[in-house]
């Protein structure tokens, strides 16, 4: 049986014990008035990669990097801002969503809608004509693969096919043709 035990490597349990060593000079010696003893307490490390990295300049000065070098320090604020500064800050006019100013009544069925872009509720009635349609046509040919290559148009009831319409692919719906689906 082999046991293998590995040390800390010599530059960082140097790095370590100067570290320690400052802070015994400057810190403990100014809190407690004395010199610490020598069985204080030694900071421990999980791992070498929780260490500060050293300069490259503190190499041959022979000082690492110091106690509190490695802090990022942060800006505090100096005073509590008031409520009502914080509520003007926040209910700035810049910051509100704007008022919009381009809502109109859609003529098909005279809900809100949007200027320049389809009415929702019309669009879910397109929606579901349209999968009525691929159904019939689905149903028709026996999928999707079977599908011609010609073009398709869609007749409702009281519609003959015109002679533009020879040679393509007839849907036939037993409805009345709605005003928002115009014939071609």
């Amino acid at each position: 049986m082999v046991v293998v035990v590995l040390h800390m490597m010599p530059p960082i349990r140097h790095l370590l014990q100067r570290c320690w060593q400052r802070l015994e000079r400057g810190l403990l010696p100014a809190v407690c008035g004395v010199q610490s003893p020598l069985w204080g307490l030694a900071p421990a490390v999980q791992a070498p990669a929780c260490l500060p990295e050293p300069a490259a300049g503190t190499a041959e000065s022979g000082e690492g990097p110091g106690f509190l070098g490695g802090v990022l320090w942060m800006a505090a604020p100096k005073k509590r801002r008031s409520i009502e500064v914080n509520r003007c800050r926040r209910r700035n006019p810049s910051k509100l969503i704007p008022v919009k100013r381009n809502i109109d009544v859609c003529p098909e069925c005279g809900n809100l809608k949007l200027k320049h872009v389809l009415c929702g509720y019309c669009y879910a009635k397109v929606k579901a004509e349209t999968q009525q349609i691929r159904r019939e046509i689905s149903k028709k040919e026996g999928g999707a693969f079977n599908a011609p290559t010609v073009e398709s148009v869609v007749l409702y009831d009281g519609e003959k096919p015109t002679e533009k319409d020879e040679g393509k692919r007839i849907i036939e719906r037993a409805r009345k043709r709605p005003s928002w689906f115009i014939r071609n």
